[in-house]
């Protein structure tokens, strides 16, 4: 099979130099809709080089621009059709708040290897560290359909209890009919999100937003609203990827606050609140 789960876990962690400045976290702001309105003090530290604070997804993006997604499928032992490859879920562990200037050693390997029976799910872990220690941990969930069955271990469940109740807040937040083509920019440029053709070939009938761009744009929401704008509170960042988004639709971001952590869930309005992310868990001091 494509997959050799055996070979893929064995394989030497691959170390590479990764570097960014107040450009790269700038773009990746305007890509996940920060900026709006332009001159709201509150956006300001997002978009504005004398103010700037990093929002700790950016992590996702930093230095090779490569995501978990694309580095897993090069790794040893993996061969598989990218018009068959979804990201099914991440997680983010954040270490200490990321500088806007930075230059870090990333070290990647594939950390598991699932059987889901129709599928396959490969666990991409990309560690970070630079000379004061270790900034972040990123792990992506790289879902590859038609690639299980081969007998192994199905790996725990990403699913959550959900939360009790009504939410405490719900945003609605507007994605760009160009939102993908700007959050391409910070390095994840795969076709899926901008060449209607491929996607055709991936089963849908319009380029999709990529999830990481959503996972983002609800970070944001989170920290905006129930964390008083402090990026520096986040201490990690999980969510399982449940839908896809088009561009040019709403996502309504549900919260609940929770000791130390908040429940969130993102729907997409215009299809009838269509789930998008899911089993999603903001931990913060």
């Amino acid at each position: 099979m494509p997959i050799d789960a055996a070979k893929a876990l064995a394989a030497e962690p691959r170390t590479g130099e990764i570097s960014w400045d107040h450009k790269d976290v700038q773009l990746y702001h305007l890509g996940i809709g920060a900026g709006v309105p332009a001159t709201d003090p509150d956006e300001l530290r997002y978009t504005l080089e004398s103010r700037l604070h990093v929002l700790p997804s950016f992590a996702t993006v930093a230095g090779s621009g490569s995501p978990g997604v694309i580095s897993g499928l090069s790794m040893p032992g993996v061969d598989v059709d990218l018009a068959r490859v979804l990201h099914g879920g991440q997680r983010l562990e954040i270490h200490r708040p990321l500088p806007a200037r930075g230059r870090a050693t990333a070290t990647g390997r594939i950390a598991a290897v699932y059987d889901k029976g129709k599928a396959a799910v490969l666990v991409m872990r990309t560690e970070v560290a630079d000379a004061d220690g270790p900034l972040w941990t990123n792990d992506a969930q790289i879902f590859v359909r038609g690639e299980g069955g081969w007998g192994g271990d199905r790996g725990p469940s990403a699913r959550l209890e959900p939360p009790a109740g009504a939410p405490d807040k719900v945003v609605e937040r507007a994605v760009r009919e160009d939102q993908a083509l700007l959050y391409r920019l910070s390095g994840d440029y795969n076709p899926l999100h901008a060449d209607p053709e491929f996607a055709e070939l991936a089963g849908f009938d319009r380029p999709i937003l990529h999830g990481l761009c959503t996972y983002g744009i609800t970070l944001k929401a989170v920290v905006d609203t129930l964390l008083d704008g402090d990026v520096t509170r986040v201490r990690s960042y999980a969510t399982r990827f449940a839908g896809v988004v088009f561009p040019g639709e709403t996502l309504r971001i549900r919260l609940w606050r929770g000791e130390n952590e908040a429940r969130v869930a993102v729907s997409a309005v215009e299809r009838d609140d269509a789930p998008v992310l899911a089993d999603t868990v903001v931990a913060h001091s």
